[in-house]
């Protein structure tokens, strides 16, 4: 998804195979100010350091859930989705399992307005609604599936807990036939997200 809505958007999207849409679109696409520069610069020297490898990130707790998009970049989740400069929310990788880029998110439990932080243009965020991810993996088969999601709302009506979801529940609506072929799930909740590339990409885009 990523790919379609940057083509939209200009700018950020996480790396989702459908589920997200971006309720508030972003408003600024603008050329990048000095203070983005900065903020840009310094995350790209930060995540380029401790993150270089895909490997990097799983050991420090990042989640595999999704294929790789029309850019090539395959997502890492933390479930921490109160970002800060130094943890990002998400980073994402290509196929040689190299550092792209990275998500950075802030809560947006009640209607909040746009981040003003970090020196970035507040128009640059775009919300996602919640929603829960989750990868199934068949035991007979082997094969692993990504981009798998149902909505917040949905999980919740079939008597699912979406702060802390389980597999359980998947089962009941028969998305799985046993809780055994979930191998990672998590609720993705209501937030403001923003997308820095630490690879030259669009001239528009948070990137160098």
């Amino acid at each position: 998804m990523r790919a379609t809505v940057i083509a939209a958007l200009c700018a950020a999207v996480c790396a989702f195979g459908g589920p997200a849409r971006a309720d508030e679109n972003q408003t600024y696409v603008g050329p990048l100010s000095s203070s983005e520069t900065q903020f840009v610069q310094s995350v790209q020297r930060d995540l380029l350091a401790r993150f270089p490898h895909v490997s990097d990130a799983e050991r420090a707790g990042y989640v595999r859930y999704t294929s790789p998009d029309d850019t090539g970049a395959i997502s890492y989740a933390n479930s921490h989705w109160n970002a800060d400069p130094t943890h990002p929310s998400q980073l994402w990788y290509d196929g040689q399992g190299n550092l792209m880029g990275a998500d950075f998110s802030v809560l947006r439990p009640s209607n909040d307005p746009r981040p003003n932080l970090w020196g970035i243009n507040p128009g640059r965020w775009y919300e996602f609604n919640g929603h829960v991810h989750y990868v199934i993996h068949n035991p007979q088969t082997g094969k692993t599936t990504y981009d798998q999601w149902i909505w917040n709302r949905d999980f919740a009506e079939a008597g699912g807990n979406v702060e802390h979801p389980s597999a359980d529940t998947l089962v009941k609506i028969g998305r799985v036939p046993d809780t055994s072929y979930i191998t990672a799930i998590f609720d993705f909740p209501t937030q403001w997200d923003l997308i820095v590339w630490v690879r030259p990409h669009h001239p528009t885009q948070l990137s160098w």
